[in-house]
């Protein structure tokens, strides 16, 4: 019978995998000088005047995943439980799908599907916190910058793609 979580060790070990894993994929599809392709597409996008510099997206990220990646350590440390449990597959699908956006924006250049994408994860997210909530409320706190940042990050997709049409 397991009353416990996972040791720290392996949470930790967990969580810096998923955090790293994201980040690789991230880069992969970055709209910067290592990918000129999809550097010289992101540019040529008409985007709305809301839409923040690049070097602000470059700062949020990696904070907010953090974030993420430590709120994820918390609850796999905490013992097994329906909340818990629910609570790890929904930051594991939420770290997926962020992968998987920036494969559909960025090197796919499918807007209208990545906008749809991007209102799942911030819908998974806020999920993922109330659920989150139930079993440990500093993991809880630690991913609702995402969900925010995700909530906005749907409506500026939505915006360039109803102006660049796929």
């Amino acid at each position: 019978m397991k009353d416990k979580g996972l040791s720290p060790l392996m949470a930790g070990g967990i969580a810096a995998g998923v955090l790293g894993l994201s980040a690789l994929v991230g880069r992969r599809n970055a709209p910067d000088a290592a990918h000129p392709r999809i550097r010289r597409w992101y540019r040529r996008l008409d985007k709305p005047g809301f839409t923040p510099p690049d070097a602000v997206f470059g700062a949020v990220w990696p904070v907010l995943e953090t974030l993420a990646a430590v709120g994820g350590y918390r609850l796999l440390l905490r013992p097994p439980s329906p909340a818990r449990n629910a609570s790890v597959a929904l930051w594991l699908g939420n770290a997926a799908m962020i992968g998987g956006w920036t494969e559909l924006f960025f090197r796919e250049r499918r807007t209208g599907a990545s906008t749809a994408a991007a209102g799942a994860m911030a819908l998974g997210t806020t999920a993922l916190a109330a659920t989150a909530w139930k079993v440990d409320r500093p993991a809880s706190v630690s991913v609702m910058p995402l969900a925010a940042w995700l909530g906005f990050a749907t409506v500026l997709a939505g915006a360039v793609w109803r102006r660049n049409d796929e």
